[in-house]
């Protein structure tokens, strides 16, 4: 077993510093996503405040039941928190309840995974009512994971006649079920929500609206390109999950003579935790129920085609995975000029084993190139696809009366909260 380590500078003594760790577990790495210069994980780290102060990179046969890295590693972990006086240890994998707990008693300070990372990123992101209830309900259903034994002052007590258990198991129990409550009732108000959306999705099929949703992989620059297309003004920034909450705007085809239904949805990134994908499920809906996919790929990643094939991994968790797709590889202005595609419109097969070509275009949301192409494709897209609303369709049949009064209209705009 052999393993390296990065070090870095130390930042201001007001940033929140982070160890990062990952661990190669050799032929199961490309399964497990292993990242070997822990780049995305910082960027993780840093969308969520924490600045990055080292790296640590192991290698494994397999997880160490009590310590995830093994109690060699552990205690080189816990060198590099004394000499950086870092304030958390952040891992690029998932761990169990207990490896996090004897990890934190070993290093001194606390461990966080790949999960909570996102998870707190997200519930700092999360504008609309309903991104804030889909936040909520991962986040506790993360939690309710988390609570065996994590009441160190509160030890079982035992020793008299039906003494079974003591404060200890009470609480554990008592937070237990106010965790259990508090999913029930978040559960509840996202199927108000998701009523509210099949009323709008309604609205717009009976319209014949032919609706696009744009995915893609988080920072592609999908927020970007949907500003450079419907001239909202939606949130973007480079940065890791800077939109959580669907947008959607009409944008209108001169080559068509119609307007189209444009959405702007929440990123993937990979092992995006499933819970997470269950919780999103209502805004996920967007891209299931559109008639177009704009698939965004940032055409600078050097790891784009495995972010592609992560795409349509949660695509097809989704039930979108047979939606009909262009492929739009933007910020070209990123690009060398020998790197530059020859054409701005060809066809390529997709990484889910599609035997049909799929269009694909090159483009750049910051100066504008390729937008033109990628308008007529659109419209040739929906040209291709008459939208004939069947007003028979059961999925029509919502009571907007059950809705919520206090649900807000799903938008990432900043003018709109």
């Amino acid at each position: 077993m052999s393993s390296t380590s990065t070090h870095t500078a130390t930042p201001p003594s007001e940033a929140a510093r982070a160890i990062l760790v990952g661990v190669d577990f050799g032929r199961q790495s490309a399964k497990q996503g292993f990242d070997e210069s822990l780049d995305e994980l910082a960027l993780l780290a840093e969308s969520a405040g924490d600045t990055p102060v080292a790296k640590v990179i192991a290698r494994r046969q397999a997880p160490d039941a009590a310590l995830f890295v093994g109690s060699g590693k552990a205690d080189e972990i816990k060198l590099l928190v004394q000499a950086h006086q870092a304030h958390t240890v952040l891992f690029d994998q998932a761990i169990s309840p207990a490896q996090q707990r004897n990890l934190e008693r070993v290093l001194g300070v606390p461990v966080a995974d790949r999960t909570a990372l996102i998870l707190e990123i997200f519930a700092a992101r999360a504008q609309s009512h309903e991104g804030k209830l889909q936040v909520e309900l991962a986040r506790l259903q993360y939690l309710a994971t988390r609570l065996v034994r994590r009441w160190s002052h509160l030890e079982r007590q035992s020793g008299g006649i039906g003494m079974r258990g003591g404060p200890g198991e009470a609480q554990i129990e008592l937070d237990r079920r106010m965790i259990d409550d508090r999913i029930k009732k978040t559960k509840d108000r996202l199927k108000q929500v998701q009523k509210q959306r099949s009323t709008q999705r309604r609205s717009r099929s009976r319209n014949g609206v032919f609706k696009v949703s744009l995915v893609g992989y988080t920072n592609a620059g999908k927020s970007t390109l949907f500003n450079a297309l419907t001239k909202a003004r939606a949130y973007a920034a480079n940065q890791l999950f800077a939109t959580l909450d669907t947008t959607t705007r009409s944008l209108y085809l001169e080559q068509a003579g119609a307007s189209v239904s444009l959405s702007d949805t929440v990123g993937f990134i990979r092992d995006l935790p499933h819970k997470l994908v269950e919780a999103f499920r209502a805004t996920l809906q967007e891209a299931a129920d559109a008639d177009l996919l704009l698939h965004v790929v940032d055409a600078a990643s050097p790891v784009l085609d495995e972010q592609m094939a992560e795409v349509e991994r949660v695509l097809e968790e989704i039930g979108a995975g047979q939606v009909p797709q262009i492929l739009v590889y933007n910020k070209q202005d990123l690009l060398a000029d020998d790197q530059r595609p020859r054409e701005i419109v060809d066809a390529m097969l997709r990484p889910n084993g599609s035997t049909e070509p799929t269009p694909r275009v090159f483009v750049s949301a910051i100066d504008g190139s390729g937008l033109a192409e990628l308008r007529q494709l659109i419209s040739t897209a929906m040209q291709a696809q008459p939208l004939i609303p069947d007003e028979r369709d059961p999925r029509f049949d919502v009571d907007p009366s059950h809705l919520l009064d206090d649900d807000e209209p799903t938008s990432s705009d900043p003018s709109q909260a």
